[in-house]
């Protein structure tokens, strides 16, 4: 019947049944946060729970790898559960009776992990999550930020490649969901989990998503990175679902900088260094060492002061610089631009190599919904992988 043009009210009107999901096909990458977002009703939990067989499917097949996992008997899909795809819940799915100690260490137990090595590693997790100390307590006498920790620990513990998030901060309030939030991020650039996740929160989806499915209605009317779907919205629909979204939490600073013409090395001397400020009209140069990480920020005049003293070595000179992260909110590098000073933000990666930088008037330009993007990240890149170094690149859809 929905094939055939009638709408999803009408199938409901003239069947009682719901179509939950409808056509909604979309591959996830290694290392990914994906996320699906809808308003109530709109079919993104149904979807997810179809992902690890929670909602068996009428339709459509789901794969891991080349495992048709939609197809698998129960007793191998349960092994794939507890091995491969954990599962974050909006309600915690914490076991009140047993300390949190304990309920990190549930997934384990589920697995046979001996008492030893599950208890040795719930608390190798707890430090991760902001739970040091509270092992010992019951679920019972945990405030809701702290229960959600604990459901997240536990996910964490079982090194599950896979992780769906059923709206797992939506029952917090926005100061605690904005911790929780920070906390998922900086947890995930280490693990590097490939996320599904569900929210119903357009400033959430388009903080954490490396790509952010849009759906109502049971189908996805719009999939892309963020700033795609900021800058090209699919139809009215997307641009009703994103109007009065706030540029400075959504957009990120990987959005806005650009590659630094010239850098400094530490075993470099001022009267170097200074030529070439002048040669590329810079007033601050960052500092790196042999393998291009940070190590600071030179003012050409603290430069030039040490070629005048005819000084040998740079460090006299070398600053802390501001720095962030490729995905920090651009509402968290507004305050790095304090006062009328013209330094630059410093973007580092892993290891803290430099990976870029910001200036004041490309900040401002992304706070404005008229931003253009950079030639690399059209919506062409659309995925996320790891290099041999462990850094995250971006990747092609497949084909292109």
């Amino acid at each position: 019947m929905r094939r055939s043009g009638k709408s999803k009210a009408e199938v409901e009107k003239e069947t009682g049944s719901t179509i939950g999901a409808y056509d909604a096909s979309f591959d996830v990458y290694k290392g990914e946060i994906f996320v699906i977002i809808g308003l109530s009703g709109s079919g993104k939990s149904t979807i997810l729970r179809g992902i690890n067989g929670l909602n068996e499917l009428t339709e459509g097949k789901v794969y891991l790898g080349n495992d048709l996992v939609s197809e698998m008997p129960i007793k191998q899909l349960r092994a794939v559960r507890r091995r491969k795809i954990g599962m974050v819940f909006q309600h915690f799915g914490l076991l009140p009776h047993r300390t949190v100690l304990d309920n990190i260490a549930f997934g384990l137990e589920i697995e046979g992990v001996p008492v030893a090595d599950r208890k040795k590693k719930a608390e190798e997790t707890l430090p991760e999550v902001g739970l040091e100390g509270q092992g010992h307590k019951l679920i019972t006498e945990l405030s809701g930020g702290m229960k959600q920790r604990v459901g997240l620990a536990r996910a964490l513990a079982t090194e599950q490649e896979i992780l769906l998030m059923d709206e797992p901060f939506s029952a917090l309030d926005a100061l605690i969901r904005r911790d929780m939030q920070n906390l998922f991020l900086s947890i995930q650039g280490e693990a590097k989990r490939t996320v599904v996740f569900v929210t119903h929160d357009l400033d959430e989806a388009l903080t954490l998503g490396h790509r952010v499915a849009i759906m109502k209605d049971g189908e996805i009317v719009q999939l892309g990175t963020p700033e795609y779907i900021l800058r090209e919205p699919a139809n009215e629909y997307v641009e009703r679902f994103v109007e009065g979204v706030d540029y400075a939490k959504v957009r990120l600073a990987e959005s806005v900088m650009v590659k630094a013409k010239e850098v400094a090395y530490t075993n470099e001397g001022p009267t170097v260094v200074l030529r070439r400020m002048r040669q590329a009209g810079l007033s601050h140069i960052f500092v790196l060492d042999n393998e291009r990480r940070l190590v600071g920020l030179c003012e050409a005049e603290e430069v030039a002061r040490l070629a005048e003293r005819d000084k040998r070595e740079l460090r006299d000179a070398v600053d802390e610089a501001p720095k962030v992260g490729r995905r920090t909110p651009l509402r968290e590098v507004l305050p790095l631009f304090v006062g009328d000073g013209e330094a630059p933000v410093a973007v580092v990666g892993g290891g803290e190599r430099l990976e870029g930088l910001i200036v004041r008037g490309a900040l401002i330009a992304g706070l404005t919904t008229s931003v253009e993007p950079h030639d690399e990240e059209t919506e062409d890149f659309s995925g996320v992988d790891t290099d041999e170094d462990g850094d995250r690149v971006r990747v092609r859809r497949a084909g292109e």
